[in-house]
């Protein structure tokens, strides 16, 4: 059985947002096919690319969505999901905030980036929480329209020089450490069956990630 965890249910407080999110959804599942039908000239992982990212050990994807932690931080919950085609399960690859990347430049392995939810423009965040099941470091999301703080920022561990889209990849949180990471622990409700997500101390095949559907901007040329 599930642990029982508490987690609360937000309303959409902009539907406006709601619409302009789904719409970027609809277009990056109708391009996802294009891009995967030609992988060599969608070789890298590019500044701006929209993409999902597969958890290797557990066949997850990462997710978030409007349903908060009941506990620790209370911000948003990020999860992993087994359903390969949930349009909350996107995320923009974007720089830093005083160091953005160009637009279709392919990411380096060490660069350090931001990863923010397509649907809820929120970033991929984590901090000195425990996370609600394995109490690991929890990880959430943060911020209104992409803005947040330096504890969005993590490093692409990856061992070539840019991150190709065949690559297994490690994300390292630039301030505590962690790696983004999956246990296998599922919630109970309201979001039953998803796996936490949590930041683990140590490299280990939990926090082995890959790229999967998604929009991959082409560089300008190649590198």
């Amino acid at each position: 059985m599930a642990p029982a965890v508490e987690l609360t249910l937000s309303c959409f407080s902009n539907p406006f947002r709601v619409v302009k999110a789904y719409l970027l959804i609809i277009l990056a599942t109708l391009l996802t096919e294009c891009a995967y039908g030609n992988m060599d000239d969608f070789k890298y992982v590019t500044c701006g690319s929209v993409v999902k990212l597969l958890n290797v050990q557990h066949n997850v994807r990462l997710h978030s969505h409007e349903v908060k932690y009941g506990s620790g931080s209370g911000q948003q919950s990020v999860t992993g999901v087994d359903v390969p085609d949930d349009g909350n399960s996107y995320w923009v690859i974007k720089g830093r905030v005083e160091a953005p990347c160009k637009r279709g430049s392919p990411i380096k392995c060490g660069a350090t980036v931001r990863i923010q939810h397509l649907a809820t423009k929120r970033n991929l965040h984590s901090h000195h929480f425990q996370s609600p099941i394995s109490h690991n470091q929890e990880v959430s999301a943060f911020g209104e329209d992409g803005a947040g703080d330096s504890l969005d920022e993590w490093s692409v561990v990856c061992s070539t020089k840019h991150w190709q889209r065949k690559d297994t990849v490690r994300f390292k949180h630039k301030e505590t450490k962690v790696y983004l990471h999956v246990t296998g622990d599922q919630f109970g409700r309201p979001i039953h069956g998803q796996r936490e997500v949590s930041g683990y101390s140590y490299p280990e095949l939990g926090n082995e990630w890959k790229t999967m559907e998604g929009i991959y901007i082409k560089p300008d040329s190649e590198v």
